[in-house]
């Protein structure tokens, strides 16, 4: 395995839909819908408007401050959206599997009565690993299945990505919670994947009463509590490792983004 080129690889993974932030705009909810306004747009929007000009709130830096806010929103998007990707690589990469060996998804019915398929993030599937990640997968579901205290058989697992979880959202919360239970009718442990440590404790709880085994950026040796234990152990990739080599790459990317959004222009 060429270290140097997986690393580039999975740092472009990464950073692509991050670096789509740096051109944000916000919209101010004017009636030209959701279309993004420039400094001089908004100049001219805050200007004529006697209030907001009287009070001086036509300035840059309340342009600023908004593109700010808005900015902020789309970099986390952004970076769950990046960590979906990158683990999706990782696992396809260093299990040998295909586009359709890595994929999963379920049938569900919308609140309108029609039928949607629903794709999750990422599937590890005993039947399509060779003889020792098999053995590995095999006796991380049994400590999983303790874990959440589960014991029916599984086959594998399927993954919902989130790089943070801090949402108490419940149309959300509903929609995991009917993750797992298709999940388990297909004889696969449903997991929350998190990369990072930002989660809500209530939900996260939640799902564990409710047999989702959630696991969570730590620097935990657990690998059913870890997210970093669990691709050392199981998937045969320390991610911690990738993060580590490339965090002087990724940080200036990532600053250099902050810095545009905290640009008036």
């Amino acid at each position: 395995m060429n270290i140097a080129a997986n690393d580039n690889r999975y740092r472009e993974i990464l950073l692509t839909p991050i670096r789509v932030c740096a051109g944000y705009r916000p919209a101010f909810g004017t009636s030209r819908g959701e279309e993004e306004i420039t400094l001089d747009a908004f100049n001219r929007l805050f200007g004529s408007d006697p209030l907001y000009s009287w009070l001086g709130l036509d300035s840059p830096l309340m342009y600023a401050a908004h593109k700010a806010a808005g900015g902020m929103t789309s970099i986390y998007r952004q970076v769950g959206i990046g960590c979906e990707r990158l683990v999706r690589a990782v696992i396809q990469d260093s299990l040998s599997l295909d586009d359709e060996e890595v994929r999963w998804g379920y049938d569900s019915v919308r609140s309108d009565g029609k039928n949607q398929r629903l794709t999750l993030d990422a599937r590890i599937d005993g039947d399509h690993l060779g003889k020792d990640a098999n053995r590995r997968l095999t006796e991380w579901l049994a400590r999983a299945s303790e874990r959440v205290n589960q014991h029916r058989d599984t086959k594998g697992a399927v993954f919902e990505v989130r790089q943070g979880y801090k949402s108490a959202d419940a149309k959300r919360q509903n929609a995991d919670l009917r993750f797992g239970l298709a999940a388990y009718d297909e004889e696969y442990l449903p997991v929350i994947l998190v990369i990072s440590t930002q989660v809500s404790g209530v939900v996260i709880e939640r799902y564990r009463q409710n047999k989702l085994l959630v696991l969570t950026g730590s620097n935990s040796d657990d690998d059913t509590k870890s997210t970093y234990a669990f691709f050392e152990s199981v998937v045969g990739y320390s991610l911690s490792d990738f993060f580590e080599r490339n965090t002087a790459a990724i940080r200036a990317e990532v600053t250099g983004v902050l810095e545009a959004l905290l640009r008036p222009a």
